[in-house]
Parts: structure tokens; C-alpha cells; sequence
């Protein structure tokens, strides 16, 4: 991350938003202007309509303008990351180049990161389909059920941070949507507010049900890092003695009855037991440090590896 050098960094992951950027752009300086020190990061993630030459002539007009472009597409997490590698804001924001979020909502997720907390989720108020409303509830209870985090919605674009808090932790993969439980999860103080959303302009929702189902694994993988990223063998090693035990107590069990005289080598529950017993050998050894290392090797900053261009103004 850029040194400190402003109060404040917006951040926009973009795909195919062309239609949309320049709209963005108005809407945060009306905004913004006067009232904060900002820039705004574009990070264009494998555009293949003419979002990348919007914001080079966005880029040309104004001088708080940043803008990375990635060779293809890489998702999310690497924009996000790429965006913070990039931000001298000491604040950070996050959102959407869809024009579904409301500038105005900034300053006063700011206010309260002055009064103390180190991030600032939005609480998106509109009305939505049955179809998806029902989706998202069940996400957003299922997150809260299983991390303790008390937040309405996860799946908000609209967020705040220290510059702090995205420094210390590390994305890859889709764990963006969970940044605020990370950060609780660090001791950073997590709140939230509700916010305006509107309805999408141009193109076309990525929403879906693949998004949620998604989201599901994701959920699994950091509850896995952070409880069990640092001690692996708790639940592998776990579940393979349980395995092991299992085939074990069979395989005795069959080899008391071979002792009487009894054939045992055709015999199903056998068959049984020595593959409990090798399952449990390979959750012990095999799959032990899977995610784990992934989460330990991940570093933010390969993001950098998939830039195309980069644009900066001299005194950034």
C-alpha cells in the first residue's frame, strides 16, 4: 500500500462498466468535492468493452484519478487487493462502478470511523425480488450463525476501513464479501449503517444463485483459516483417527474371527475396514495442509503480476 498521502481512497473493481464510469465519477465529486482530501483507484478487471479508455479519459481530466488494468480477467479479491496496494488514502472505500451505490453514504460511514470503529459496512435498503431477497437472508443468517459477527449484510459493495485494517489482512480466492469478519476476527471494531442501493442502470446484474453458492464455500474456507489455519491437524488429524479407529476396531474384529477358523478375505466388512483405515492415513497426510498453505503462501501483492498499465499522475 501507497503511503498516507490523502484522507481518503475510493476503490472500484470494475468488469465491463463503461456505460457506467463516467456517471461515477460525477456522482463522487459532487459528493466529495471540498468536503475531503480524496482520489479514486479504477481497477479494471479484464474489461473487454471500453471501460479502460472511460477512465484513461477520466485519468486525463482530473488528477485524483489512479487507475490500474489487469491483463484478463482475475476476480474480485485481486481488484480489491490490487486497489489497496495502490490507495494512500488513510481511509478506505470500497464500491461498485455499477452505480447502485450512493456517494453520499461515504461521509457519513467516515463520521463513524471518527468516532472509532476500524470498519464501516453498508446495510443495503431497497426493495428486491422474492427469489433473491430469500437467497440473501439465508446468507447472511448462515454467516452470522457461524462467525459471530453481527452484520445484516454481507454482500454490500459499500464499505469503509482504515488503512490499517486492509494492510494486515490478505485476499485471494472470493474472501472479499468477508472482509469485515476477518477484521473483527483481528480485533478490529466492525460496525455498520444502512445505506442507500439503487437499481442497476446499464448492463447486466452478476448476482445469481452461483454468487450465494459460492459464498458458501468461501464461508467454510475462512471459518477453516482462522480457527483451524495456525493447527491444521486439529480437524484433519481429527478426522482421520476417527477414520482410522473405525477401520481399525473392524479390521481387529476380522482378524479375531480369522483366528476361529473363519474366512475373511471375501468378506465385505473387511473390505470395510481397510478402507477406513486408509482413509484415515490420507486425511492425516494428504489433504493435513491444504488450505492452510494456500492462505499462508497467498500474497496480495501478486495482484501485480496481472497488471497491463498502470496510470498515475506525477505527484502520486
Amino acid at each position: 500500500m501507497s503511503p498516507p498521502t490523502r484522507e481518503l481512497s475510493v476503490v472500484v473493481p470494475l468488469l465491463n462498466e463503461s456505460e457506467s464510469l463516467a456517471g461515477l465519477c460525477d456522482g463522487l465529486r459532487k459528493k466529495l468535492d471540498g468536503k475531503i482530501d480524496y482520489e479514486i483507484v479504477f481497477v479494471d478487471d479484464g474489461s473487454r468493452d471500453n471501460s479502460w479508455k472511460v477512465i484513461t479519459d477520466l485519468y486525463h481530466e482530473y488528477d485524483n484519478i489512479k487507475a490500474v488494468s489487469f491483463r484478463s480477467n482475475r476476480g474480485k479479491s485481486y481488484s480489491l487487493a490490487a486497489g489497496f496496494i495502490e490507495a494512500s488514502g488513510k481511509i478506505i472505500v470500497t464500491m461498485d462502478a455499477d452505480l447502485q451505490d450512493e456517494p453520499a453514504d461515504i461521509l457519513r460511514m467516515v463520521d463513524k470511523i471518527n468516532e472509532g470503529y476500524d470498519v464501516v459496512a453498508g446495510w443495503k435498503h431497497r426493495k428486491a425480488s422474492l427469489f433473491r431477497l430469500i437467497l440473501t437472508k439465508i446468507f447472511n443468517f448462515s454467516v452470522r450463525a457461524t462467525t459471530g459477527i453481527k452484520l445484516h449484510d454481507f454482500n454490500c459493495s459499500l464499505k469503509v476501513y482504515r488503512s490499517e485494517v486492509v494492510r494486515n489482512i490478505k485476499l485471494y480466492g472470493e474472501l472479499h464479501r468477508f472482509l469485515p469478519v476477518l477484521a473483527s476476527w483481528q480485533g478490529f471494531r466492525v460496525t455498520e449503517i444502512k445505506v442507500a442501493n439503487y437499481e442497476r442502470r446499464y448492463g447486466r446484474s452478476k448476482y445469481g444463485l452461483a454468487r450465494i453458492w459460492r459464498g458458501f464455500f468461501d464461508l467454510a474456507s475462512i471459518v477453516f483459516i482462522v480457527r483451524y489455519g495456525k493447527k491444521p491437524l486439529h480437524v484433519f488429524g481429527g478426522l482421520g483417527m476417527l477414520f482410522f479407529t473405525i477401520g481399525f476396531i473392524v479390521d481387529l474384529y476380522m482378524t479375531m474371527l480369522r483366528f476361529q477358523g473363519e474366512k475373511i478375505g471375501d468378506r465385505p466388512l473387511f473390505m470395510l475396514g481397510t478402507l477406513m483405515i486408509v482413509l484415515g492415513v490420507q486425511f492425516f497426510t494428504m489433504g493435513l495442509l491444504g488450505e492452510s498453505i494456500n492462505y499462508s503462501f497467498s500474497d496480495s501483492r501478486e495482484s501485480r503480476n496481472f497488471y497491463r498499465e498502470v496510470l498515475k499522475h506525477d505527484d502520486q
